[in-house]
């Protein structure tokens, strides 16, 4: 007898935490949704460009989602020549790297996209993912407002593009000198407490998800979240933290007084300071700095907005560039017409450090509804932001540059949520069964002539005899096989068996109708027609591929 096998040491599969396998019809949809993405972006006039999986760490520098040191936030290892190698934690620092190394070959400035899988070495969770996909765009080399504006109007087509309904979506806008000079006031301010800075700004960006008062903890002592992990906090004391926390939250206080005037100033976008009597203009300070157009501007959220910021908070040069900023971008938006999906929001800060200016994020708004009954928030399906020092660490030298990303895999689930996602795989592709093993080369003829009329094509190269072969191509979701034995051969002929019609057939309760359908379920045709008949029963069904 002989011995059986020793399953004592069969290794166990398994997938590692926070990674997903993909099947056909993900794929597929991603294909689509990647498709209708670039399709925007290219009109845009952005052009594609790629770049490795993997980076020098230092060419990621110290701009990485946890700590800024090697296998602290990003997956790295040493190369044989001790130099250390990360996998990419974004696809903004390799752009950055891209630009540089061929900044004289570019032109200038520089528009692209990419797209492709980022990795987080970070604690996995519901939603929270090691390996995601995103798509970028970015424009290297112009300092102008008009490409932060144009990156934010792009966003809002792009999801129209993916079908997402106006109303259903809304592009948020800030910009990171107002925090910045908040932080520069309170006493957190340069490279000494570059650290600090970066936890309140990974605190803050957690607004949408954590609340006030989660926020609150993250800036103090730190915060337990449910599983009972602690995360240590900023620090700040309470009174500090609360500055901070008013400037994200401070338009849900004022809400009630939209158009905010102060008790001594009026709104200077409604009424420019340069128009203000001589007493105020005396006693306002760089409020004259603001709406240095001068312009009397009609009532908008944007001016409402910019007013509270200008006249809530002492005046610095990091705010006031802040305001200069936003007001051209206000500008834009509001004369192309896109006012209505692109607006000003306190909350957005964006959890990187290397943003340096306008930050924008794209949220859904439509409600959903978990498999639990439960409301889902998904937050942020993209977002991004300009980086004026990113490309200026390799080149010594101002290079301006703005962008945003899609997070590819989080902007699937929500769209699946709202039904605009097709769910069910592409059909798969026509089956040649195998009656005849000695006449493998017919049946291999047939599927080149499928695949030479562009039909997708298989022969059945399995060992089943013609019910596994038929199981074979349901599970292959295949609409329809082509049939050769003995007889059809001798008679120069193919059946062909529609797969889609016949799962239809135990439903037909009437005979007449049963016996009809049937016959067009499978039917014979001359060999030499095979193309044809095939592609009558793909036109049958609308059976197209990507």
């Amino acid at each position: 007898m002989a011995d059986k096998p020793d399953k004592s040491n069969k290794l166990k599969a398994r997938l590692p935490r926070g990674l997903a396998d993909r099947g056909p019809a993900e794929i597929a949809a991603t294909r689509r949704m990647i498709e209708a993405i670039r399709a925007v972006y290219e009109r845009y006039g952005f052009e594609g460009v790629e770049t490795p999986a993997i980076e020098y760490t230092d060419a990621l520098g110290k701009f990485l989602p946890d700590q800024d040191r090697p296998n602290e936030g990003v997956f790295s290892f040493q190369d044989d020549d001790d130099q250390w190698l990360s996998l990419r934690y974004d696809l903004t620092a390799p752009l950055a790297r891209y630009v540089a190394e061929n900044f004289d070959t570019l032109p200038k400035p520089y528009r692209s996209y990419r797209y492709g899988y980022v990795y987080r070495n970070e604690k996995p969770g519901p939603g929270r993912f090691r390996q995601f996909m995103q798509f970028d765009a970015d424009t290297v080399g112009s300092a102008s407002m008009a490409a932060d504006a144009e990156i934010c109007m792009m966003a809002a087509d792009t999801m129209e593009a993916l079908g997402i309904p106006r109303g259903s979506y809304v592009v948020k806008v800030n910009n990171r000198k107002v925090l910045d000079g908040v932080m520069d006031a309170i006493g957190i301010g340069g490279e000494a407490n570059s650290g600090k800075r970066l936890t309140v700004l990974r605190a803050i960006d957690k607004f949408d998800r954590l609340g006030v008062e989660g926020v609150r903890q993250l800036l103090g002592p730190g915060r337990k979240d449910e599983s009972g992990d602690f995360t240590k906090g900023a620090g700040l004391d309470q009174d500090t933290a609360n500055i901070l926390i008013e400037t994200i939250a401070f338009e849900e206080q004022l809400e009630p007084q939209v158009g905010y005037d102060s008790v001594e100033f009026p709104n200077p976008y409604y009424l420019p300071p340069s128009e203000w009597p001589e007493s105020q203009r005396k006693r306002c300070g760089r409020l004259l700095e603001v709406n240095q157009s001068n312009q009397r501007r009609e009532r908008h959220r944007a001016w409402d907005y910019l007013g509270i910021v200008a006249l809530l908070y002492e005046l610095n040069d990091s705010i006031i560039d802040a305001l200069r900023e936003l007001e051209a971008m206000a500008d834009l938006v509001i004369s192309s017409g896109y006012s209505d999906r692109v607006i000003l929001d306190p909350s957005v800060v964006r959890g990187l450090e290397y943003y340096t200016g306008p930050v924008y994020e794209v949220e859904l708004t439509f409600p959903i509804t978990g498999d639990d009954g439960k409301p889902v928030r998904f937050g942020s399906v993209a977002g991004g932001g300009r980086y004026d020092g990113l490309v200026a660490r390799f080149r010594g030298e101002p290079v301006p540059a703005t962008g945003f990303s899609i997070g590819v895999s989080r902007l699937m689930a929500a769209l699946q949520h709202l039904g605009k996602v097709e769910t069910k795989p592409e059909p798969g592709p026509v089956v040649v069964t195998v009656f005849d093993r000695d006449r493998i080369a017919d049946y291999q003829r047939m599927v080149s002539a499928l695949r030479a009329a562009g039909i997708r094509a298989e022969m059945y190269l399995g060992s089943g005899k013609f019910g596994p072969q038929m199981k074979y191509a349901d599970k292959r979701n295949s609409p329809c096989v082509v049939i050769q034995g003995g007889d059809e051969k001798a008679k120069g002929e193919i059946q062909i068996k529609d797969l889609i019609l016949g799962s239809t057939l135990t439903a037909i309760k009437d005979r007449d109708e049963y016996l009809k359908k049937q016959a067009e379920a499978q039917f014979a045709v001359p060999e030499v027609k095979l193309v044809e008949a095939v592609r009558k029963v793909l036109a049958r069904h609308n059976v197209k591929w990507a």
